[in-house]
């Protein structure tokens, strides 16, 4: 393989995970408390020890995944391999819209946060500002980004830290108790809200899958994309948790705040006054740039992925800049399809991840049952548990996820899909032709 059309390996273990925190966003806590709080009636830790045992499952089958293709490309290179390649540029083209989406929703949350402070500003000013200067960033090589985002990272998680400590001060001032371990689930009656208040938080772990897209430029990645992949996953979890114990214990009704879906703020208003609102708005803001950031890293190094296999067209998606060895017509691409946010909504962004994200953990883990039954390895217990039973699991959860999606999204994934099929018929002359395969062998390095 040229080795000047080829990403370098300078990322370790602690920037993949910080890309990887980064774009799944801890804030995201706070964005979905209020409502997922009214939904599970009250029970959101446990909805989310229910969730991210889930998403635990799907997590070890990517860490099998990327140990076998340890390359740029994800989802799209696990299918072509493992099960068929028309069908892995289809998983491709639809877990795009997860990594295209992402960079729309955080330009929209941040449109949303600095036009409340700073109304006489236009908001098209926030949302062109921040798709710049997440542009400018990234082309200028993936290990600023990844430093950059594990400050901005770090500031969330004290930030949270604050969060929770003015929680506790206010519990042991207050009247409220801490929830005990017999009220930390619901009675029988309950599990239908709490499990459905579970599906609603799935979406705080999307982004732990996006790093397997860093694969091809990390340091040793069949060892640390599989180690940072169940960090990330771990520490959202605990963070996740931790956070909605302390919220939930001095809020156990939310039906008192005058908006439920913005029910975070008005929390950190009561516990530390204006002062920490605005400290708290500042660790969203922050949330939201990092989030952009690497959403746009990984979307670059996918479509880099299958420009280079020539599934796109190789001079422009398959280039890398010869000095800042980065995807620059990829980062560019992105940042101009983010635009699309001037003229979407919330709604219509989240539906689009929900579709690309479901499809990529629905793909993985179908990955992995099926090479279960194509490989020789002798069938042992723990074989059998971590390749077959474990993924399994991980799809059911998955499929249970897919059915709680509301009709626009399946329409939005429907019309997405048929564009990439008939993409996929004209490129392949009706699949006359098989899309190239890459030598994995000299990638491992």
């Amino acid at each position: 393989m040229d080795d000047t059309n080829q990403l370098q390996r300078r990322l370790k273990l602690k920037h993949v995970v910080a890309i990887g925190i980064a774009y799944m966003s801890p804030f995201a806590v706070f964005d979905t408390f209020g409502i997922a709080s009214d939904v599970s009636s009250g029970h959101v830790p446990a909805a989310y020890i229910i969730v991210f045992t889930a998403i635990l499952f799907t997590a070890l089958s990517y860490g099998k995944l990327v140990k076998k293709y340890p390359t740029a490309g994800s989802v799209y290179t696990y299918t072509k391999n493992i099960l068929n390649p028309y069908l892995g540029i289809i998983a491709g083209w639809i877990t795009f819209l997860a990594y295209l989406a992402l960079p729309m929703i955080n330009a929209l949350l941040a449109k949303i946060y600095l036009s409340a402070a700073l109304p006489e500003v236009p908001d098209w000013i926030w949302i062109v500002g921040l798709i710049l200067v997440i542009s400018i960033l990234n082309i200028f090589g993936v290990k600023l980004a990844a430093s950059l985002n594990m400050l901005l990272v770090a500031f969330q998680f004290i930030v949270g830290v604050l969060f929770i400590y003015l929680n506790v001060r206010s519990i042991i001032k207050g009247p409220e108790s801490l929830i005990s371990i017999s009220e930390l689930f619901p009675s029988s009656m309950g599990i239908s809200g709490l499990f459905a208040g579970a599906a609603l938080l799935a979406l705080s772990f999307i982004g732990f899958d996006a790093i397997t897209t860093l694969s091809e430029e990390t340091i040793e990645p069949k060892k640390t994309i599989p180690r940072a992949i169940i960090l990330v996953a771990s520490i959202g979890g605990i963070f996740f948790f931790t956070v909605t114990f302390f919220m939930q214990s001095l809020f156990p009704d939310v039906s008192v705040f005058n908006d439920i879906e913005g029910a975070s703020p008005e929390i950190a208003y009561t516990i530390g006054g204006n002062l920490f609102l605005s400290i708290f708005t500042a660790g969203a803001l922050f949330s939201v740039f990092a989030s952009g950031l690497a959403a746009q890293v990984s979307a670059s190094r996918l479509l880099y992925a299958m420009g280079r296999d020539n599934v796109l067209p190789k001079g422009f998606f398959g280039y890398l800049h010869p000095n800042l060895n980065t995807p620059v017509p990829n980062i560019l691409f992105i940042g101009l399809l983010a635009l699309s946010s001037l003229f979407l909504d919330l709604t219509m962004a989240t539906s689009l991840i929900n579709v690309g994200a479901f499809t990529a953990f629905s793909f993985v883990n179908i990955c992995v049952i099926a090479n279960y039954f194509k490989t020789n390895t002798k069938r042992t217990i723990g074989f059998t548990f971590g390749n077959l039973i474990g993924p399994l699991v991980g799809l059911g959860f998955i499929i249970y996820l897919w059915s709680s999606l509301d009709f626009m999204s399946i329409i939005a994934g429907l019309i997405w899909t048929l564009l990439g099929i008939v993409y996929l018929i004209i490129s392949t002359g009706f699949f006359s032709k098989e899309p190239p395969k890459i030598d994995f062998e000299e990638l491992e390095m």
